[in-house]
């Protein structure tokens, strides 16, 4: 069983504490079974055969095995627990260290709340499986066989007659989990989807308030909330159905035993001190039956979980560094050659480009919205690899780069602005962790940001609220900027970063921008012209096709998509035609 597998590979370093802890537990069974064969004892010797001096050595003797089963139980508990908090932190650090390695288009199929689900929940699913399931299954099974062992010595007879039962209870118990997996395999994706929606609302809580959409969101929580105790339900119907009628079948074999017992009594076939035993010992031959249901569902539950955690340790990046990886100092030139490009089980994005830029020039892709040019510039940093063609940085094929070495070059600022729960000083400086406080301020004032902070009343060392909270789009995208610059890469993307920043403040970065792209290859997508007009060379995307490419002056006298939106921008619409609009209004 692989998932048995997994789990005594990842335990290694800590097997000695656990197996320490099923020792204990072995003697826990051990103790167990002594008190029953002490009771015996008692009713033999003292009450039959009248040996009254045996009485106070055979209390003291149960007495002791009372206090040395707590004793050694409670040690089992504290080494399992041990071991289990170790090999718990283990998953999920080996699951985290996964994610990083992982790439964009892994993070494309799942989402942030499956994801946490599987780090939080499903590890402290193993969690219980290691520090208390393994020994309640193994002390059920070890009272069992001893049990079974010590009433054959007493009558074998009579323990086959018990044991008449149990290949019904072995027919019930196998219908019950064949029943139950699918169960608990429903419950642990519901627990995903509902994760999911939580992190959404409270990450987007300020969207949902700002549209007055609270009603809405209460409405899907309670739905997935809802499926979530249907399923639970669904669970513990199916338990319900299966439970009493293994409890049925193993307390019937208390009908069987009197029946039997009592005419073997009877007939002299055993004492009644062996009588008083194997009914002693009868607990744990009913006990583990009656529990086969609970035993059944802790092993689905870590059987589902160790299934969804193997999941993403299991996962393969798809981009990863070639066997022959080179490293290079990057100057800066990019050639896209006949590049083609579709997500998986999406149409193609990106067809047939072809450009080239030189070092030190001024690329700027605009486009309608959804045309590719995001997507254009992921293929640059190797975030995904290209179906068809070739992308080059320095005449060599990103693929042959080595992964890290190639990044380390390339400076981002995305459309999708991301600042951690950090200092100001720590978000601009987390790409190059060891820079000097005066370079980050000096990135921080071509970034145009350096007047804000210092407004702020610790400055640089203002923790920045989750993702930003607390910033406006403007302050956030001023950081991105920021950060970008401080890796002083030799290429650098700008995706949309001035688009929540007036136009004076636009100026000014781009002012302060002239010095630092000097010896920089910059990518520049924006949607407003002022943005991208004094770029060497512009690229206008339309569904993933280059329609247009030239400067500002050429495109301007084609009169094509992008004059179009020039028009636009500078409020140069035909009066008759915005009349229209406004009368529409």
């Amino acid at each position: 069983m692989k998932e048995i597998k997994w789990l005594i590979t990842t335990i290694k370093g800590y097997k000695k504490f656990i197996f320490t802890g099923w020792g204990i537990s072995i003697v826990c069974a051990m103790l167990a079974m002594a008190f029953p064969y002490l009771f015996a004892t008692l009713i033999k010797e003292v009450i039959e055969e009248g040996n009254k001096d045996r009485l106070f050595p055979i209390l003291a003797s149960m007495l002791l095995v009372i206090v040395a089963k707590v004793s050694v139980r409670y040690g089992m508990q504290r080494i399992l627990e041990f071991a289990s908090q170790n090999v718990f932190k283990r998953i999920r650090d080996q699951i985290y260290k996964k994610l990083q390695d992982l790439d964009f288009s892994f993070f494309d199929r799942h989402g942030t709340g499956e994801l946490m689900a599987k780090i939080v929940g499903d590890t402290d699913v193993i969690r219980n499986f290691i520090s208390a399931a393994t020994s309640m299954i193994l002390e059920n099974v070890l009272f069992f066989v001893f049990a079974f062992i010590i009433i054959s010595t007493i009558n074998w007879q009579l323990m086959l007659i018990l044991l008449t039962v149990s290949p019904v209870i072995g027919i019930v118990t196998y219908k019950f989990s064949k029943k139950i997996k699918p169960v608990f395999v429903q419950i642990r994706e519901q627990y995903s989807k509902l994760n999911s929606v939580v992190e959404e609302n409270i990450s987007g809580n300020r969207v949902v308030k700002a549209y007055t959409r609270e009603a809405f969101e209460i409405e899907k929580f309670d739905h997935e909330n809802d499926e979530y105790m249907r399923i639970n339900i669904e669970a513990t119907k199916t338990n319900a159905r299966f439970a009493p009628i293994l409890d049925g079948l193993s307390s019937s074999m208390i009908f069987i035993f009197l029946i039997s017992g009592g005419t073997f009594l009877y007939l002299g076939k055993i004492q009644m001190w062996e009588f008083v035993a194997i009914n002693s010992y009868l607990w744990a031959i009913i006990g583990p039956m009656r529990m086969s249901s609970n035993l059944i569902n802790e092993l689905q539950r870590f059987y589902i979980a160790a299934i969804r955690i193997m999941e993403v340790l299991r996962a393969e990046p798809l981009i990863e560094n070639s066997k022959n990886a080179i490293f290079h100092d990057v100057e800066g030139v990019v050639e896209f050659k006949s590049v083609s490009f579709g997500y998986p089980g999406e149409k193609t994005t990106l067809k047939n480009i072809s450009f080239k830029a030189n070092k030190g020039e001024v690329i700027a892709i605009v486009g309608p919205t959804g045309s590719g040019k995001t997507t254009l510039a992921a293929l640059i940093s190797r975030f995904y690899d290209v179906d068809e063609g070739e992308v080059l940085v320095d005449d060599i094929n990103v693929k042959d780069y080595n992964i890290q070495n190639l990044r380390s070059k390339i400076g981002i600022a995305m459309q999708d602005v991301f600042l951690f729960s950090e200092t100001i000083e720590g978000n601009i400086a987390f790409g190059v962790p060891d820079i000097s406080f005066d370079e980050v301020v000096a990135a921080a004032k071509i970034a145009g940001a350096d007047g804000f902070i210092n407004k702020m009343p610790e400055g640089y060392d203002t923790i920045v609220g989750e993702r930003g909270v607390g910033l406006s789009g403007g302050q956030r995208q001023r950081l991105s900027l920021a950060r970008a610059i401080c890796k002083k890469p030799s290429i650098l993307i700008l995706d949309d970063t001035t688009s929540a920043v007036d136009m004076e403040t636009e100026r000014e970065i781009q002012r302060a921008l002239n010095g630092v792209l000097k010896d920089k290859t910059a990518f520049i997508i924006a949607h407003r012209i002022s943005s991208v007009k004094h770029a060497d060379q512009i690229l206008v995307l339309e569904d993933g096709v280059i329609t247009e490419r030239g400067t500002h002056q050429e495109l301007l006298a084609k009169k094509g998509y992008y004059y179009s939106i020039f028009e636009t921008q500078s409020g140069t619409y035909d009066d008759r035609i915005e009349g229209q609009v406004v009368n529409h209004g």
